[in-house]
């Protein structure tokens, strides 16, 4: 028998289908499912690196909603397959229960391997919407201009390493690749809200009203060293 996941009600629904399409959109890749006590943390990849030699910061999103507290899970799956099962949950979808299939997993994710913590975190700062926005749109542009249109997996690599690498003013150990998260994934709704930075050993997480960034930073690049 396929393996369910049961959501409360149609918003939480649209919530879902909302963000992974903004993520498949940046990643056209998988989704790592983690549930349990009544909360499915849903985790997509922004940025990650390819190897050892590739300076690409991980960065993570993550939007939560609430589950019947006897679901539990932990599956890597493909985006685009679980979109596709959204689509049609929402179509026999109660007032009060979507049920939603679970594709077959995806065992192959680098990225999924690395947990981000649950708990220890540590407040270090600040930022506000509009300093990430514009960040995140500079970077943007900066890739675009910088890649050729024939520019191949590994140059677009690089490009985008050096770019989103490179430390936020005012937040100098939270590498832009943070404000291209946020950004991308629809998290900055107010341009005046005020993001609160965390610190959890390698991991730096900025929590916005509509989501949080999680980034792991390299040894190398540590807060202190």
């Amino acid at each position: 028998m396929d393996r369910t996941l049961d959501l409360p009600d149609t918003a939480a629904l649209a919530d879902l289908q909302t963000y992974l399409g903004r993520a498949d959109a940046v990643e056209r890749a998988s989704v790592r499912l983690v549930g349990g006590a009544g909360v499915l943390a849903v985790y997509t990849a922004v940025l990650y690196p390819s190897g050892l030699l590739d300076d690409t910061p991980t960065v993570l999103g993550l939007r939560t909603v609430g589950i019947d507290p006897s679901q539990e899970l932990d599956v890597v799956v493909p985006i685009a397959s679980l979109v596709e099962r959204m689509n049609r949950a929402g179509d026999d979808a109660t007032s009060d229960l979507v049920r939603v299939g679970i594709p077959a997993e995806v065992n192959t994710v680098t990225w999924a391997g690395v947990a981000p913590p649950r708990s220890g975190w540590l407040p270090v700062g600040q930022t506000q919407a509009d300093v990430l926005t514009e960040v995140a749109k500079a970077g943007i542009v900066e890739v675009a201009e910088a890649l050729p249109a024939d520019a191949g997996e590994p140059i677009v690599r690089r490009v985008r390493a050096d770019v989103w690498s490179r430390p936020i003013e005012g937040a100098e150990h939270v590498p832009g690749g943070a404000a291209f998260a946020a950004h991308s994934l629809g998290f900055l709704m107010d341009p005046l809200e005020q993001i609160p930075i965390y610190d959890s050993g390698p991991w730096t997480r900025l929590s916005t009203e509509r989501g949080h960034i999680l980034v792991k930073r390299r040894a190398w690049s540590l807060q202190g060293s």
